[in-house]
């Protein structure tokens, strides 16, 4: 029996689903149903009831998951202690990340980090804003960098300030907005065309929602779960969107969009964005190391 075994055990009781679980490890459906199968054969139990089909636990496996649990925990605890003995101090640190934060803020210091502590293998997941929250409730990840905190309760974490983003409306550059060569519009004008945004749990979208109060009289028509699918949809078409300043700067120079700039509302949104991680969750000593120091040159650029 493999200690991954027991890990997956246990994620698999807070997805309820083989299917939903597979999306976000490495392993196939299958590969997840012969473990847990492996586990039922050594312990010669069954651990899920299968006769229903709502994901429910038998009294043997729920048992097994407060084992796996205590045994989980203490094998992490004897890996850290034991690591300090090694030569090689391998450790992985598990990010997930909406596009903002994931692509244009903690790439930098995840760079200069693991120059210092070569050591550390990053993994970085790029998500949107409730997907990376699920991801660290769920165990899949360290530390998540977000737009929005959704609609989970921000006591449950701790968190540092990385930065603001404002939004811009977007067009194509041959837009009908832009005949008269200017990109000053009315917001009324907007809304003789299509809209396209982010889905449901994008944390870009929650917060335009939540801040734009006239987002609803927009056109809209589509929603994409990618930005730089949204650009390219606006770069060739009639449609208009909201974008990050971050994403929006960079596809303007490259001559995709144009910003527009609406009258009578010298700023659309501006938000806050986070770096988490659960309160409740205890860190090894790198990633509390790694922690810090975001938070120390975070404090660092703020006194510039």
């Amino acid at each position: 029996m493999k200690i991954e075994y027991l890990r997956n055990f246990v994620k698999l009781t807070k997805y309820k689903s083989f299917s939903g679980l597979v999306k976000d490890i490495p392993i196939s459906q299958s590969t997840l149903s012969h473990q847990i199968s492996l586990l039922e054969k050594d312990f010669g139990v069954v651990l899920i009831d299968r006769t229903t089909k709502k994901f429910e636990l038998t009294e043997a496996g729920r048992v097994l998951l407060d084992y796996s649990q205590k045994i989980i925990k203490l094998y992490d605890s004897c890996e850290e202690e034991l690591i300090k003995y090694s030569k090689h101090k391998f450790e992985d640190i598990v990010i997930s990340a909406s596009t903002i934060p994931g692509s244009h803020i903690l790439p930098r210091y995840i760079a200069k980090f693991r120059n210092k502590n070569p050591n550390v293998n990053f993994k970085v997941k790029i998500s949107n804003s409730q997907e990376s929250i699920e991801n660290i409730a769920k165990g899949l990840a360290d530390f998540a960098g977000i737009g929005s905190f959704i609609n989970y309760n921000e006591n449950d974490f701790d968190s540092i300030k990385i930065g603001e983003d404002e939004f811009k409306f977007i067009c194509s550059p041959n837009h009908e907005l832009l005949e008269n060569g200017k990109n000053i519009i009315n917001f009324a004008d907007l809304l003789k065309y299509p809209f396209v945004w982010r889905e449901k749990g994008s944390g870009m979208r929650d917060t335009f929602e939540h801040q734009f109060s006239e987002y609803n009289k927009l056109n809209i028509k589509l929603e994409i779960n990618d930005n730089d699918s949204i650009i390219s949809t606006v770069s060739e078409s009639n449609y208009i969107s909201i974008m990050s300043e971050y994403m929006a700067d960079n596809a303007e120079k490259a001559g995709l969009i144009k910003i527009l700039e609406i009258k009578g509302y010298p700023e659309i949104v501006r938000r806050p964005l986070y770096f988490i991680k659960l309160r409740e969750k205890e860190l090894s000593e790198l990633k509390k190391d790694f922690w810090e120091y975001i938070k120390k040159k975070i404090k660092k650029i703020n006194k510039l």
